[in-house]
């Protein structure tokens, strides 16, 4: 597959006219157009419904566009239901999906009335004396432990994550539940992370949908909702084959009526928590290239840094690269890409097949429009960029502006330093 930028070298020039580099750019007819196809592939499920990850990309413009499709909000902290709440988006339009829970956290959730997910039997006793109750619907999230795999491929390890009961817990915990009162019942599971196949998520609703049976049968639980949470992913490399959300759907379905359905459970809404799919591709970290450096190896130093996309220095994460205006040329240089940071992990690219990179040129970093402003931080005292969303009729929106000095020091209340900052 051919990774080909939403925007053109002609746009880009015209917007740093008015926004400098870096910026992250989003594509709104590409999120319309994966929020629409999301709806029809879970149609045939009358309670289905998208809990958008905050976390991977937490903007209310985006968030709200999202909103349009009948999206609600997954949260997991205090600010990502403040933000939730801020919109207007409140009650069981959101899921609340935390660990390590402060008893402050679940308070609020309880107050604005978001579906809480347990992540924990120990939660249970800690929930009640936090709010006095216990609310009449509840989710608990499960972790079968080992290994989850597809055919002969690992697609994760949910033995060694830190999320969820086990079976036996679990079972507990639906039996405590009900002796304390409650109604409506959910189950979730998060077991990979990232799967770039269209079996991952018929395979988990299988395992989902077969415990939800016995889960009523043996506690006598009133099962409402199964959240399939997250984990498709998106296809980082030119190579990989995107996944097809409606034969995702479609196999989602043929589990549903062979394993729900039999057992008297075809009223059983399908939840979902997608925040890469949902988003990933439909953004774009854009940068200029300011430095080349001609030592050991051939280095492009550009504008950005990890601050602005952090995947490649924690994960060694790839992130695709298109020289703007120079797609159809030879990728005949070899390159690291690197950013400014103190830290010789703050590269883009390791040795990157490239054409050859000018001072001046735009780069094109794809795929980074989830887990990717999100995860900056403020390291060597360097501020994060602005958002932009390019809107369906060529225009551009600023969405979030850049962080200036007087934001970064705006914590030092107790010292004099920002006097004179802009």
């Amino acid at each position: 597959m051919k990774k080909e930028p939403f925007v053109t070298l002609e746009q880009l020039q015209e917007i740093t006219k008015t926004y400098p580099t870096p910026f992250y750019l989003y594509d709104e007819k590409g999120i319309r157009e994966n929020a629409r196809a999301l709806k029809e592939a879970f149609a045939w499920n009358p309670g289905y419904k998208e809990y958008f990850a905050v976390k991977a990309t937490p903007n209310p413009f985006l968030i709200q566009i999202l909103r349009e499709y009948g999206c609600g909000c997954d949260c997991s902290s205090m600010t990502e239901l403040m933000l939730s709440d801020a919109l207007g988006i409140r009650g069981e339009d959101i899921m609340f999906s935390s660990n390590d829970t402060p008893a402050e956290e679940f308070a609020y959730a309880a107050k604005i009335g978001a579906i809480i997910n347990l992540d924990d039997y120990t939660h249970i006793d800690f929930l009640e004396k936090t709010l006095g109750y216990i609310p009449e619907t509840i989710s608990c999230r499960f972790n079968p432990g080992g290994v989850f795999q597809i055919s002969n491929d690992i697609m994760d390890n949910p033995g060694d994550a830190k999320y969820g009961m086990t079976e036996e817990q679990l079972f507990d915990a639906y039996r405590v539940l009900r002796q304390k009162g409650e109604k409506r019942f959910g189950l979730h599971a998060f077991l990979a992370s990232n799967t770039v196949t269209n079996d991952y998520y018929p395979m988990l609703a299988k395992v989902l949908f077969e415990l939800a049976v016995r889960l009523k049968k043996e506690t006598g639980a009133d099962i409402r909702f199964i959240n399939l949470s997250g984990g498709i992913g998106i296809p980082y490399r030119p190579d990989q084959e995107p996944n097809d959300i409606r034969v995702i759907g479609e196999g989602v379905r043929k589990v549903y009526e062979e394993v729900l359905v039999p057992a008297g459970m075809g009223d059983v809404a399908i939840y979902t928590e997608l925040g890469r799919f949902m988003l990933g591709p439909y953004g774009c970290l854009v940068t200029k290239a300011v430095h080349e450096k001609h030592t050991y190896k051939e280095y492009i130093g550009v504008d950005a840094c990890a601050v602005n996309l952090m995947r490649p220095a924690m994960y060694g994460a790839y992130h695709h690269i298109t020289v703007m205006g120079k797609e159809d040329e030879p990728c005949d240089h070899t390159y690291d890409v690197t950013g400014s940071l103190c830290e010789n992990n703050d590269k883009f690219a390791i040795d990157r097949k490239l054409p050859k990179i000018e001072k001046g040129d735009l780069l094109v970093i794809h795929d980074t429009g989830a887990h990717g402003y999100a995860m900056g931080y403020n390291y060597n005292g360097k501020l994060k960029s602005a958002e932009l969303l390019l809107k369906e009729d060529g225009s551009v929106q600023l969405i979030r502006r850049a962080e200036t000095p007087k934001d970064y020091f705006a914590t030092f209340d107790c010292f004099d330093i920002i006097k004179g900052l802009v």
